[in-house]
């Protein structure tokens, strides 16, 4: 099995704070169902940074990317199709699925 890194970018938040816990079950549900295919859930980023290539730092992203999730499947079309039920794509995210290459060392 390889492993796969979702991405997170965007989504809106939730227009309430019931709204947000109904979403985040919903959420939970969806990772409980995936069973030991879920390697590492629920990896938001709270506070960002950002390096230059001269060095420079700003506060914030330079992307939307919000978080990610890494799973194990059998091939990158499973791991898409585990991905298209993701209630993240519920609130107008988008995901990224991306394979994890195992780097030598």
């Amino acid at each position: 099995m390889s492993q796969y890194m979702i991405t997170y970018l965007g989504g809106d938040q939730p227009s309430s704070p019931e709204a947000g816990k109904a979403h985040f079950a919903k959420y939970q549900s969806w990772l409980a169902s995936l069973g030991d295919a879920v390697v590492s859930p629920m990896n938001p980023f709270k506070e960002t940074s950002t390096v230059g290539p001269d060095g420079s730092v700003t506060s914030g992203s330079s992307t939307k990317m919000s978080g990610y999730t890494v799973i194990e499947a059998s091939s990158i079309e499973s791991a898409v199709e585990i991905t298209q039920a993701c209630p993240f794509l519920d609130i107008g995210g988008t995901l990224e699925v991306s394979e994890l290459m195992q780097m030598p060392g």
